[in-house]
């Protein structure tokens, strides 16, 4: 953690899962700014912060609306004085086949996870390119990377964080901005468990949720364990630091996409 000292990160989606593990591992040497669409969201993370001495703040931003990122930002530098890590985690899960997806449900999805990725890169280099350096980190999913059965807008939405990465990453690189995407793998949580979830989505005739989730897990994950919240927080610490890593969609998935 040595060279996070000093550093200024922030974190959306960081009320818990993922961003909060993010958030609490930057928290042991950077400056972190916990951001979610709801203050009550962010206070485990905040004390799971502070706990381990670390500084923090927590902002609440639409991560859809420029303006309330925007004011995010303006917030983390007048705090901190920087911004050098911008972790855009927010985002939605959606279940359903392509009957049971409607318009709406597909532009929910659509709008949080890609137009919020947007909106938050372009926040973020606004300040960094001032800086010449920084480091932001989208959250995509190997679900950008192969398509998975009833989760169609979910996988789409995660192919376009992808391919805006590889995008935006090429135009700032010449400014010391790396841009990076993590994809998480199959973590035991969320869309993955309980009733509605993929596991309960996958089951074969007679078998339970449970019975359906160590199936899939072995049968897709070449290791035959799921990830944790901290193995991603893990991937996301090293990238941050990694001057020459750009243009990169980085799964931390037992090898399930290799």
């Amino acid at each position: 953690m040595s060279n996070l000292k000093g550093k200024v990160v922030f974190v959306t989606g960081a009320g818990g899962g993922l961003g909060k593990a993010i958030a609490v591992a930057f928290g042991k040497g950077a400056s972190v700014v916990a951001a979610d669409i709801k203050e009550e969201f962010l206070i485990g993370t905040v004390q799971a912060v502070k706990e381990q001495g670390g500084k923090v703040i927590s902002v609440v931003v639409d991560v859809t609306n420029y303006d309330s990122v925007k004011a995010a930002l303006k917030e983390t530098v007048e705090t901190f004085g920087r911004l050098d890590i911008s972790v855009n985690n927010a985002g939605v899960v959606g279940i359903g086949s392509i009957e049971e997806i409607t318009p709406e449900e597909w532009d929910r999805v659509m709008t949080v996870n890609a137009k919020g990725v947007f909106v938050c890169t372009k926040a973020a280099v606004d300040i960094m390119k001032t800086q010449k350096e920084g480091a932001i980190i989208n959250t995509a999913s190997i679900a950008g990377k192969i398509g998975m059965a009833h989760l169609s807008h979910y996988v789409a939405s995660k192919f376009a964080v992808i391919g805006f990465t590889n995008s935006i990453a090429k135009e700032v690189a010449m400014d010391g901005i790396t841009v990076n995407a993590i994809c998480p793998g199959i973590v035991g949580t969320g869309m993955w468990r309980g009733e509605g979830g993929v596991a309960d989505r996958w089951k074969l005739e007679g078998e339970t949720e449970e019975q359906s989730w160590e199936r899939n897990k072995k049968a897709l994950i070449p290791q035959g364990v799921d990830q944790s919240p901290q193995d991603i927080a893990d991937a996301v610490i090293f990238i941050a630091q990694a001057k020459h890593i750009t243009g990169q969609a980085i799964a931390i998935d037992g090898g399930m996409t290799m």
